[in-house]
């Protein structure tokens, strides 16, 4: 179904069992959902069958497992949507040797992760991206996924890392730093164009219409075990 009005809504994956145990899940070692990870997978599941807010849209997933179990709850509640499977919307990948490697033994290597400072820096040492390239990637897929999905609600089952990028991307901010983003699991959020951009295919603005809306976690836990070191599991 086209509209003519484009939607971006991302949509964190509920939380993973890589966070819970506290290691560094690349799509390698993802080992799929928590427990209150597919509670609120489910939630959002009943919130979209109810408000029907996604209906018509176009579903995609990253490859990992969590995005994608998340994706697989909810994609009964959005009317006509198939799932299609992206790579290019991946968290920041932390490369064969890290992948795997807890939180712990990361911090006690490396110490703990610089993810304001250069974005050319390596956080991830021994073959991971580096920021700059993990927005270039993330930055890129965007953009193919906007021209072959013209005027369509898209729906992105991603990462608190990929959130991250494309909200600095598309609000044309700075690329690390300046300000740091929370975003909740299963949280919606959504980009339009900006009314001039609507009108013209020259004008790339956009309009934040909405940041971390999770209004059906409302009674439920923020997180199975304290917020772990690593921003986007």
């Amino acid at each position: 179904m086209t509209d003519g009005a484009t939607r971006v809504v991302l949509i964190r994956h509920g939380e993973s069992q890589v966070t819970v145990d506290r290691v560094i899940g690349g799509h390698r070692t993802c080992s799929g959902l928590s427990d209150l990870g597919r509670q609120q997978a489910a939630r959002l599941h009943d919130r979209l069958a109810d408000t029907h807010e996604l209906d018509g849209a176009v579903l995609i997933s990253s490859n990992f497992d969590r995005a994608i179990e998340t994706a697989q709850v909810i994609g009964p509640a959005i009317a006509g949507a198939d799932l299609l499977i992206d790579p290019g919307f991946g968290e920041h990948d932390p490369g064969p040797e890290l992948d795997g490697m807890t939180f712990a033994a990361y911090v006690d290597r490396f110490g703990s992760p610089d993810w304001g400072g250069d974005p050319h820096h390596e956080v991830f040492p021994g073959g991971g991206e580096t920021i700059a390239r993990f927005h270039l990637r993330v930055g890129s897929t965007l953009s193919k996924t906007l021209a072959t999905h013209p005027g369509r609600t898209i729906a992105i089952s991603c990462h608190g890392g990929v959130v991250d990028a494309i909200f600095r991307q598309l609000l044309r901010t700075a690329p690390t730093g300046a300000f740091d983003l929370w975003t909740s699991n299963t949280s919606l959020t959504e980009f339009v164009p900006s009314q001039r951009a609507a009108e013209s295919a020259t004008d790339s603005k956009w309009r934040l219409v909405r940041y971390n809306d999770a209004a059906h976690l409302a009674g439920l836990p923020p997180a199975t075990n304290p917020p772990a070191q690593r921003r986007d599991d």
